[in-house]
């Protein structure tokens, strides 16, 4: 039986990587689309050496990685720019995506968490058996990115000024996290999810799409 992949994401901050930690927790194969990100240009590969090309050696720390602030600090504020970053990532972390979810369907996994936070931006939820979105205040998303990644206030609401409004996202999930009441109501919203998607998925044959996400 053809195991369904699901959709994971959320805003900045919002939690959803508590979420897929408690998931894979429960035995779900998480693939996490961040992660993958830092993989496909770490240090000695061809992702590395074209963002290289594309952007300078200015991008690199002196012991030859990736500089991901001033990367990100860059495309940030220059569309063009970011643009050309996700050209040469996101093809790249689509190929290694589909080769997980492939090792992924071979495994005990009752159905696999395609983590990343740009889901619906991109339209790649719709590949998707199902979309899960984690739901948090603004308040809490900025102080979390201010306590976590150390900006400053108006930089933290810069950043999520920047990012597709949270009822966009809600307007398409198939399911929603509400992250503001503490971990063990999070964790207690987690184990219900599973035992739902379980149920929904586990017992019944699905036929994703052959679209790979990114």
């Amino acid at each position: 039986m053809t195991k369904a992949v699901i959709g994971l994401t959320g805003g900045i901050a919002s939690g959803k990587s508590v979420v897929a930690r408690e998931l894979a927790a429960l035995g779900v194969t998480v693939i996490d689309a961040d992660r993958l990100a830092r993989d496909v240009v770490a240090l000695g590969t061809e992702g590395l050496a074209e963002v290289v090309r594309a952007f300078g050696e200015e991008v690199l720390q002196p012991n030859g990685t990736l500089d991901r602030e001033r990367v990100a600090a860059r495309v940030f504020r220059d569309a063009d720019a970011r643009a050309r970053l996700n050209a040469i990532v996101h093809p790249r972390i689509g190929q290694r995506s589909a080769e997980l979810i492939a090792a992924a369907q071979q495994s005990s996994t009752p159905y696999i968490v395609y983590e990343a936070p740009l889901l619906v931006e991109t339209g790649s939820y719709r590949g998707l058996a199902a979309l899960v979105v984690v739901a948090t205040s603004p308040e809490a998303q900025i102080a979390r990115v201010i306590g976590r990644d150390g900006f400053s206030d108006e930089a933290a609401k810069a950043r999520l000024a920047a990012q597709m409004p949270l009822d966009a996202k809600l307007a398409v999930a198939d399911y929603v996290i509400q992250n503001n009441a503490g971990l063990d109501e999070l964790k207690a919203q987690v184990t219900k999810l599973h035992d739902t998607l379980c149920g929904r998925f586990v017992t019944s044959t699905v036929h994703p799409s052959s679209e790979k996400p990114s």
